[in-house]
């Protein structure tokens, strides 16, 4: 198994290496594409602080449009094509992350790609069957997804980001009226549904990346 482990390793980097490689031929948005590879790499650690913020700027408000629609596209390319827990769980990281704290036009893209091309965050089909353990992550992966994927419906429905709200201890949800709470009511319901759902089980209880995701979802 150790052995496994360890040329499960070393293909994961030579397959970074290699896409980092690639990157470097695309001449026009060579950094971003650099970028999403490095900050979801196969290296069980949570994504690295200079990558993420490289997205943050590569997304910001002063980058045009079609910047912003590609970092998703690079996003959801990354998600597609993978079959490893940790590619998967550090590109949601990053998603979340940049909804988190990136600037609103990340949102607002994320939501018209779903709109155009499916939902970036669809993984219910999605298994790392390289080991016991990975079955394990690989649930939790999905639980994370479907928690991402509510987060956004219930801005959607809402139009105002409750998580974001947290921080500042300010929530547009107790101001509402009582026709507006019963409308809202349902979207809230289930995103809190999903939220409950990501305690994670079995091996994913111990799992060091997995722990950081989870940061993410109860902060």
């Amino acid at each position: 198994m150790a052995s496994q482990q360890s040329i499960r390793k070393a293909l994961g980097a030579i397959k970074d290496s290699t896409k980092v490689g690639l990157a470097k031929v695309n001449s026009t948005y060579k950094e971003l594409d650099i970028a999403v590879v490095k900050a979801t790499n196969h290296v069980e650690c949570p994504p690295k602080e200079k990558h993420v913020r490289m997205i943050f700027l590569a997304t910001s408000s002063s980058r045009p449009r079609a910047d912003v629609a590609y970092c998703i596209h690079a996003l959801a390319r990354r998600i597609a094509k993978t079959h490893n827990w940790t590619v998967a769980l550090k590109s949601m990281m990053v998603i979340h992350r940049t909804l988190r704290e990136g600037d609103p036009t990340f949102r607002e893209e994320l939501i018209n790609y779903g709109r155009n091309r499916g939902h970036i965050l669809n993984l219910s089909n999605f298994k790392d069957d390289s080991s016991p353990q990975a079955w394990d992550y690989s649930a939790w992966v999905r639980t994370y997804a479907l928690f991402l994927e509510e987060r956004l419906e219930c801005f959607r429905v809402l139009k105002y980001d409750v998580e974001s709200e947290r921080p500042t201890g300010h929530s547009r949800t107790r101001e509402l009226d009582t026709v507006e709470l019963l409308e809202h009511l349902p979207a809230l319901q289930q995103l809190l549904f999903r939220l409950m759902g990501c305690q994670p089980e079995g091996a994913a209880i111990s799992n060091y990346v997995i722990q950081a995701a989870l940061g993410l979802v109860s902060i």
